[in-house]
């Protein structure tokens, strides 16, 4: 990024353009396709997975989709159940060949779950494994690390919710009962 030198940048408009960039890049038949990965979550079960920061950008998705009323589950939680046929596992890997989370896909499919993948890497195992997978431009940041990956994919989830929220009757209410009230 050119900079005049004697020009400030702000962080939060760095970040704010740079993820506005990533969002705005992504194609909308590859969105549909990927929320359209999500059809058979109402009837089986919602597993969302992923290794460090990625993995803390799933688990707020696992709260979000909690709230919509869907058995929704971090894997690792000591309450996740097994995953079996007709269950949905999502994984954020930015790199798409995590080990771990390779296993995971190995096991889900083996057990006749869909894998839905959120990465940045076009070619990767874990894109050969996953039923549907869309692929978030983030691979160049001024932040640091996979900050920018992990942003986007959080954002991206949380518009998947929103698509979600279009198909019950009062998402606001459900949504709000559903939310904890020990706090």
């Amino acid at each position: 990024m050119d900079q005049d030198p004697g020009r400030r940048v702000d962080s939060w408009h760095l970040s704010g353009t740079e993820l506005r960039s990533v969002l705005s890049g992504l194609p909308a038949d590859e969105y549909d396709r990927f929320v359209a990965g999500f059809d058979q979550v109402t009837s089986g079960r919602l597993f969302l997975s992923g290794q460090g920061r990625s993995g803390l950008a799933a688990q707020m998705a696992a709260m979000r989709f909690m709230h919509l009323g869907l058995a929704s589950h971090f894997v690792g939680e000591a309450t996740a159940p097994s995953v079996r046929s007709g269950d949905t596992l999502v994984i954020v890997s930015g790199s798409g060949r995590t080990p771990v989370s390779v296993g995971f896909a190995r096991i889900a499919k083996s057990q006749g779950a869909r894998v839905l993948l959120v990465t940045h890497q076009r070619e990767s195992p874990l894109r050969d494994l996953a039923d549907s997978s869309i692929v978030l431009p983030a691979a160049t940041s001024q932040q640091f690390g996979g900050t920018l990956f992990e942003q986007s994919a959080l954002i991206l989830l949380d518009s998947v919710v929103l698509e979600l929220m279009r198909t019950l009757p009062d998402p606001d209410v459900t949504m709000s009962y559903n939310h904890t009230n020990l706090q």
